[in-house]
Parts: C-alpha cells; structure tokens; sequence
C-alpha cells in the first residue's frame, strides 16, 4: 500500500515502513501540499485533523482519519480498514528513516559501521539501499514485538 501521512504520524510512518509499505512522510507541509501529494502519486492520505479529513474527503481525495491514541491503536486501525499485516518481513521492509527499501547483507559488510559489540552479538544485517542506515534485531526487538502484538490483540478484540 502506498500512503502519505500529515505531520502527525511520524511514527506510525516509520512503523508502516518497517512493515513494508511505501510511506511518504513530511512534517512541515501545508493541508493543500498534502493533499496534493495524495491525489497525484495516488497515496492515501493517513491523518488525525479532522478539517484536513473533511476537506481531502470532499475533494474525492483517498483519505482516512486515525482516532487511536497509540502506535497499537494506530496500527490496528490501519490492520482493520486495509487488511495490513502487522507482522514484520525484514525481506519486504523499507528504511524508517528515508522508506528506501532495505537488503541484507553479509556481517563483514557492516564492520567499522556498527559498533564491535553489535557486530559480537549479532549475525544478520539489513542496509538501506539510500541512504546506507545499517539495521538488525537487537534488543530493541523485543519491544517491535510487544508493539505489534499489542496492535495485533485490539484487531482481535475489534473483531
């Protein structure tokens, strides 16, 4: 899926990339700009203002208002209105930083750009293709899950 989000969902774009969705992100756009990015690379517009919601949606504008109050909440009401999978797939995610797609690369490809330590403890690697942030499933990780697990229990309770 391809979306653009408002200035208010920095966030929940950067969880939309890493869950392989094509994610354009500006947080100093006006409404209109927007919109227009919306309507002419044909993304859905995701936001939490209600006047931009009305004024893209009289517009015939793809648009959809997130009421959640929480990365979880966010997500599961992205996972009910488009079917999106809340399970993250390394091979199919994009750079939370830049929405490039991110590859995994061999270990020694990622010396001198991670700190010894994480090199030590850790075997796979992802870069961004763009602009070269180097990824992997550190501690970190565990908290990315409780995330998605949480989103995934408000679909199921929703249901």
């Amino acid at each position: 899926m391809r979306f653009v989000a408002d200035g208010m969902l920095g966030k929940l774009a950067r969880w939309l990339r890493l869950l392989g969705h094509d994610v354009e992100y500006y947080n100093s756009l006006t409404d209109s700009e927007l919109e227009h990015i919306a309507e002419e690379s044909r993304r859905i517009l995701l936001t939490r203002d209600l006047e931009l919601y009305q004024h893209a949606s009289s517009r015939g504008i793809q648009v959809f208002y997130l009421e959640g109050q929480s990365e979880p909440a966010r997500l599961a009401e992205l996972a009910k209105r488009f079917g999106i999978s809340l399970t993250i797939d390394l091979n199919n995610s994009r750079c939370p930083k830049c929405n490039a797609r991110i590859k995994e690369v061999p270990k020694e490809t990622v010396r001198g750009k991670v700190k010894p330590n994480t090199l030590e403890h850790y075997d796979a690697f992802w870069v961004c293709r763009r602009c070269g942030q180097v990824y992997w499933q550190g501690a970190h990780w565990k908290k990315i899950r409780s995330v998605l697990e949480a989103a995934k229990e408000k679909v199921k309770g929703a249901a």
